[in-house]
């Protein structure tokens, strides 16, 4: 069944050119681009994306971090799109990862990941994509 779930590229990812290669491993694994948009998050929008995280630790660094540049959000299609999405950008830790996968690649470190990965729950960045939303525009766009 096919279905949709979002990710981003992140800030330092698109900083030292990455997001080409990213989004091409991305489609080269059977993903459908259905919605791409390039922004930047302020400080005020990336506090309220990364809300649940309020109160831990790592919240100011991760809103800091966040909104330090720019990044490139999508949401993508594929049978299977979540667990076929974790699978292809590998474990937290770079150094745990999978060989070939996006974390193994790109990510310098746990803090700093390249790509982000959908999730059902609210305890990460986001939330899964209805297969049947309209996406005719970026249904994302007022979170950014």
């Amino acid at each position: 069944m096919s279905n949709r779930t979002f990710t981003m590229v992140k800030p330092d990812a698109f900083s030292k050119g990455h997001s080409g290669a990213i989004i091409d491993k991305i489609l080269k694994s059977g993903f459908q681009l259905v919605a791409l948009k390039l922004t930047r998050l302020s400080k005020e929008k990336a506090g309220e994306f990364y809300a649940v995280h309020k109160g831990r630790p790592f919240y100011g660094e991760l809103v800091d971090f966040m909104s330090s540049g720019p990044i490139i959000a999508a949401i993508l299609e594929k049978d299977n799109a979540v667990a076929d999405f974790r699978k292809l950008i590998g474990a937290t830790d770079p150094a745990k990862a999978d060989e070939g996968t996006i974390r193994k690649l790109f990510a310098a470190s746990v803090g700093k990941m390249p790509s982000m990965a959908a999730t059902a729950t609210k305890m990460l960045l986001s939330k899964e994509v209805s297969s049947s939303a309209d996406w005719k525009e970026f249904k994302y766009r007022d979170r950014f």
